[in-house]
């Protein structure tokens, strides 16, 4: 798929849970997944195994920020720690206020606090959301690792998560 096509949500990090993160999202009516892994084998493998999702596959960082609509919502799967904060820098240089970053892994609390003080003077919205796998239909679900302490992180929780559909499980 193109770059440039427009996705109103993206994912980063493809591994069990973030892949299936990005295909509960496809599912939703409405929604257009872009999907990045730094090794882009993983995204291509995503891409091959599941053509009837319809992401927008992304080689690199630039690619993936390019293929989300405005105002950009990413939520990051990647292993807590160092590899989160690394993904978190590339997206704050190139996102811009009122872009909205997820961090989807399972950070400890304190890290999520950091970086939301961190994030919060550049206009772009954080929201730290721990994930929960309770499977393939409905997994995996979000909830909040810390109390969103700004407006904006209360805007962005809203906006991007539980109870909007994008994010909500399966019903049925």
């Amino acid at each position: 798929m193109s770059e440039q096509a427009q996705a109103n949500i993206g994912v980063v990090g493809l591994a069990v849970m973030g892949s299936n993160l990005a295909r509960n999202l496809a599912s939703r009516e409405g929604n257009t997944v872009a999907v990045y892994n730094r090794t882009y084998a993983r995204t291509e493998e995503l891409l091959r195994e599941h053509p009837e999702a319809e992401f927008i596959g992304s080689r690199d960082i630039d690619g993936f920020v390019a293929s989300l609509a405005k105002p950009r919502t990413a939520i990051i799967m990647v292993q807590a720690g160092k590899g989160t904060d690394a993904v978190i820098d590339q997206l704050v240089e190139r996102f811009e206020p009122g872009d909205i970053i997820v961090d989807g892994g399972n950070a400890n609390f304190h890290d999520t606090i950091r970086r939301e003080k961190a994030i919060s003077p550049t206009g772009i919205h954080f929201v730290g959301a721990g994930t929960t796998p309770s499977g393939a239909a409905t997994a995996p679900r979000s909830r909040p690792t810390a109390p969103a302490t700004d407006e904006g992180a209360r805007y962005a929780w809203t906006t991007s998560t539980p109870p909007s559909p994008r994010l909500s499980p399966a019903r049925g």
